[in-house]
């Protein structure tokens, strides 16, 4: 391997060990924001992908939550109990659930995501420079993961 290859590795290797280490770190922050909205992590990443309009199909839910059907259903009852989600059926095919947000279940994923997108403290503590340095960054990572994007 070059030796050039090799030291980008290594860096990467480093910035990965860096942002895990702060997402950890700062873990209370995220919890924090779960405990006062009464959820979950899975609960609050489930929110996160439904909406009230447009519901999903438990099979569409469980292939984007990475788990089997019936820990999707479990999800889903848990937060249906809550009134966060009603289950409707598809006007396309009446063997289809869908699965959306009811409008409490709106209110609660828009305090979460303002909750999880709100920088914990230690963030501020970076200059100006650091931070725009670490939102182009991530802002790379996150157009190097979607699939649309061509490679520079």
């Amino acid at each position: 391997m070059p030796a050039r290859n090799l030291r980008k590795r290594v860096v990467a290797a480093e910035a990965w060990k860096a942002v895990l280490g702060f997402i950890v770190a700062t873990a209370d922050h995220r919890s924090d924001a779960l405990r006062r909205l009464r959820l979950t992590p899975n609960e609050a990443r489930a929110l996160s992908s439904l909406e009230p309009a447009r519901g999903r199909a438990m099979s569409a839910l469980a292939d984007q939550w990475r788990c089997d059907a019936s820990t999707a259903t479990w999800i889903v009852n848990r937060l249906a109990r809550r009134r966060l989600v009603e289950r409707r059926q598809s006007p396309d095919d009446r063997r289809i659930t869908l699965v959306a947000l009811t409008r409490l279940g709106a209110t609660v994923k828009r305090r979460w995501l303002r909750a999880a997108y709100t920088p914990p403290p230690e963030l501020l503590e970076l200059t100006i420079d650091e931070l725009v340095a670490l939102r182009d960054a991530a802002e790379a990572l996150r157009g190097a993961r979607m699939p649309d994007r061509r490679p520079r």
